[in-house]
């Protein structure tokens, strides 16, 4: 499922990205890496959310959610 498809407050495990290459490495670099535990914190209306991984907050936007392949945090193997 996407991000986008998330629930708040769930945690999830990241399993691939189907972006933009600029934009890959660029949230690579920020700690979304293969198997990174991401929280969904909160969602606003026009599909933006907040997500903390690694202990970071950050922001995206709803085309880069849809792009953002996750898994349950407890089925995917470390």
């Amino acid at each position: 499922m996407t991000l986008l498809e998330g629930s708040l407050k769930q945690s999830y495990r990241l399993l691939h990205m189907e972006l933009e290459e600029a934009v890959t490495r660029r949230l690579q670099m920020l700690g979304m890496t293969k198997d990174a535990e991401i929280l969904l914190v909160n969602r606003k209306r026009d599909g933006s959310m907040i997500i903390k991984v690694r202990g970071t907050r950050f922001a995206i936007g709803k085309s880069y959610a849809q792009g953002i392949y996750v898994g349950d945090a407890e089925n995917v193997k470390e």
